[in-house]
């Protein structure tokens, strides 16, 4: 049976209690929420993780790292490193979006290397093979990408993105609209390039009863990916988005109502504006099903800081009620990341995710910034480090700076308003 299944015959699982004791909730409260579909648990039932995350309704806000080779560069390697990375800053889950290279061997070998949960878009897979043995894009078949997906449940991943809601009726939307961007996820670009040659529905909306077969087999989650996100400010909350969150919300419901665990993913590049009512629609119409949100990045003109500007989104977002963010990094729009811009990543996306979990009331996050005032009070630098979001930084930063008494920090130092509070 699936996490799903087990929950609705009252079942707590050992996954579910790994959750609770994280979380410091009750077992009782994680299982019936997964019952409901507002709460999911990604765990492969062919690979045991290390850790499991529950993502959801009254958790704390989660946070996705996306690794993977390109064409360009295929250095498995460097993959392990920059996962270790993840790992090390924090991060809940890691993707694998590899696309050069030996796609199969480099997914085992972060599923075997990784003590977290894994997720991938298996469309990758299937569009690759395409290119290597000379064919086009469009010359996939609904086999072909099934066969993808079968593979990456086989190989122990965790959860999947399909790009089932990217459908014939979207593209008319999509053609009236004139983005400036276009589509701009690259999953949804293979489907709609795919469907314009073939003049076809998607096989991935056609086939999504065998999806859920597939996923019910090894019991793993569906990120019901938005093919449709904007990748402009301006082509943001356009109908085409709109219309493709009714297709998810759709088939969202048809996923639980089959025993599958099931998220559904978000914009993309948004205004700040718009951020809240995009989180309250998606959780409206998808009845409270985990939301996945993709940056939001607030702002086009950041190259270089676009870390920042979606830890800005993030935190508006996960503060509205999205449940999962999806780190950008400093190399996002300009090249692949390297290992220090996965940890710059995770890191500002973990600080949104806090800030919005402080926000929502959670009682652990509200906890942890309490005892962090308390050492800072106290002037109890030690204390500081081993409490903060990022030891490693925070030690490196006093050493370069530290002053002359030792009790103070080098920007007041005889004037730190603490140590004058204390002689009052």
């Amino acid at each position: 049976m699936t996490q799903l299944q087990h929950a609705r015959q009252n079942i707590i699982t050992q996954e579910m209690k790994k959750v609770a004791k994280d979380e410091v909730l009750d077992p009782e409260y994680i299982r019936a929420h997964i019952a409901e579909g507002k709460i999911i648990v990604p765990a492969n039932r062919k690979r045991k993780a290390t850790k499991v995350c529950g993502i959801g309704t009254g958790l704390k806000t989660k946070v996705n790292a996306n690794i993977g080779t390109s064409a360009d560069y295929a250095d498995i390697s460097k993959e392990i490193e920059k996962l270790h990375a993840a790992e090390e800053a924090g991060a809940d889950t890691v993707m694998d979006l590899s696309t050069g290279g030996d796609l199969r061997v480099i997914r085992k070998k972060i599923v075997e290397s990784s003590s977290i949960t894994i997720g991938s878009v298996p469309i990758y897979e299937a569009a690759v093979k395409m290119v290597k043995h000379k064919h086009s894009i469009v010359d996939m078949t609904a086999t072909d990408m099934l066969e993808a997906i079968k593979l990456h449940c086989e190989d122990g991943v965790d959860f999947i993105t399909v790009h089932c809601g990217a459908t014939k009726g979207v593209l008319k939307h999509l053609k009236e609209n004139k983005r400036i961007c276009g589509v701009v996820s690259r999953g949804g670009t293979f489907l709609v390039e795919w469907m314009i040659h073939n003049n076809k529905e998607n096989p991935l909306y056609e086939e999504y009863d065998e999806i859920l077969a597939i996923a019910k087999e090894y019991d793993v989650t569906l990120s019901l990916g938005d093919a449709m996100r904007p990748g402009a400010l301006a082509d943001a909350f356009d109908r085409a988005q709109v219309y493709e969150l009714n297709v998810l919300a759709e088939l969202a419901q048809r996923a639980l109502e089959a025993g599958i665990q099931v998220m559904v993913e978000g914009p993309g590049h948004v205004p700040l504006n718009q951020i809240t009512a995009q989180v309250q629609m998606q959780k409206e119409l998808c009845k409270g099903i985990p939301f996945y949100v993709l940056g939001p990045i607030v702002t086009d003109i950041a190259p270089g800081y676009d870390h920042i500007t979606s830890a800005i989104g993030g935190a508006i977002a996960a503060a509205a009620g999205a449940d999962f963010l999806c780190y950008v990094t400093p190399a996002e729009h300009l090249s692949l990341p390297t290992p220090d811009d996965v940890r710059s990543g995770v890191m500002a996306a973990r600080i949104a995710a806090h800030a919005a979990d402080i926000a929502k009331g959670i009682k652990s996050a509200w906890e942890w910034d309490k005892k962090m005032s308390q050492l800072r009070r106290k002037r109890d630098w030690e204390g500081q480090f081993n409490t903060c979001i990022d030891p490693v930084l925070a030690r490196s930063i006093r050493e370069k700076g530290r002053p002359q008494n030792d009790e103070v920090c080098s920007m007041c130092a005889e004037y730190c308003v603490f140590k004058l509070s204390d002689k009052a």
